[in-house]
């Protein structure tokens, strides 16, 4: 049996909305992007969202958006891939690397109070949702990673590449930081080809990030070439990027958005039962949720497999691909990229646990799609490699 690791869904509207794209005559940004926008904003509980071609671009503009500028420092996550901190450093600007917790992969409250009393002068913090579940970013009792940020005048820029739809206390993630990115990547929970979004509540940050993600222009491009009447005139107000989506990827996401929930919930299936097939091998260390099941994105199912296992990961990762079963791994942590750990002098004594969990980690298949038989395949695959 061959497994895939990620396998696209497109089982909706995709295939019509393009085609009205195509038979519009106006394939880039246009009314498909926008109707995208203010239903992904209603989604979320946001007052705003823009459409951009990635996260990456929607992250750099986020960055931008709040001030941060050359000389400043950023708190970001060690586990996390590396466009969370190759942002800080297209402003110039230098990423402080935080560990993180053992089984969520998360930064925490705790973990962010230490590094604030250890440099006191960020006033910038990445938070990576990892996995598809949204860090502590507030609590009853008012010491959730936002709380603590208001408290200190820390600017927040949530990187929630892996979690859309996840929900903390019943809220959705996109709808309480500064500024939110999504991913809508390939292999992410919906998908338009290549793309992301960014939502925020800000209307002051609304404004610089539509401005600033084609090339600072001060109105809409789609506008200009679809008027009926002459429209031609326009400004640039500032230097800015190449990062709108066009209409083909939107139409795409319209798409998926409609299918969203189920497509998590079809997640979730596979997740729980995960947990429950493989909880009672001791060499493996299961993901932890701090969350209801139906609040997690469930993007990732990563697995540790910790001191007891008799062999390597990578050993793992190549005997499950000799059985045809896809795998991955989230992520070699920033310590450990040498761009990163030269220019920073990092080592992996600063990062106990992140290096614990990259040593052992690998990403399970999981997919919407993905049917009872073919992971059963892949836990009794697992089975037979790790108690031979």
């Amino acid at each position: 049996m061959k497994v895939p690791f990620s396998k696209v869904s497109c089982t909706g509207n995709e295939l019509k909305y393009v085609t009205e794209v195509l038979e519009g005559g106006w394939l880039t940004t246009a009314s498909k992007t926008l109707s995208f926008e203010n239903k992904f904003a209603e989604k979320v509980n946001a007052r705003y969202a823009c459409a951009v071609n990635s996260c990456t671009a929607a992250l750099h503009l986020g960055i931008e958006a709040l001030g941060v500028q050359s000389g400043d420092k950023v708190f970001v996550p060690d586990m996390t891939f590396t466009a969370s901190a190759e942002i800080v450093r297209y402003m110039g600007a230098d990423p402080v690397f935080l560990d993180v917790e053992y089984g969520t992969s998360l930064i925490t409250s705790e973990i962010l109070t230490a590094a604030i009393k250890e440099y006191p002068d960020v006033k910038y913090l990445v938070v990576v949702h990892y996995g598809g579940q949204s860090a502590e970013m507030f609590n009853p009792y008012g010491t959730g990673i936002m709380d603590i940020c208001r408290k200190e005048g820390i600017k927040v820029l949530e990187d929630a590449a892996h979690a859309f739809p996840a929900k903390l206390g019943g809220r959705m993630v996109g709808s309480w930081g500064d500024v939110t990115c999504f991913s809508f990547y390939a292999n992410k929970t919906i998908t338009t080809g290549e793309g992301g979004m960014l939502t925020t509540n800000d209307e002051t940050i609304y404004n610089r990030v539509k401005v600033m993600r084609l090339h600072g222009i001060n109105r809409d491009v789609w506008d200009r070439f679809t008027s009926d009447k002459p429209s031609w005139e326009y400004d640039v107000v500032a230097p800015g990027f190449k990062y709108n989506m066009p209409d083909v990827n939107a139409a795409i996401g319209l798409a998926q958005l409609e299918e969203a929930n189920r497509y998590r919930d079809e997640r979730q299936v596979v997740a729980e039962r995960y947990l429950e097939k493989l909880s009672d091998l001791e060499m493996v260390d299961l993901p932890v949720s701090k969350v209801p099941p139906e609040h997690h994105a469930w993007h990732l199912f990563p697995v540790v497999l910790n001191e007891k296992c008799i062999i390597s990961r990578n050993d793992f990762i190549q005997k499950m691909a000799d059985r045809g079963i896809g795998t991955s791994v989230h992520y070699k942590p920033m310590h450990r990229l040498s761009y990163y750990r030269d220019n920073y002098q990092l080592d992996p004594s600063q990062f106990p646990v992140s290096e614990k969990a990259w040593q052992g980690t690998v990403s399970l298949p999981i997919f919407p799609s993905m049917s009872e038989e073919e992971q059963l395949y892949v836990i009794e695959e697992m089975r037979r490699i790790l108690n031979p």
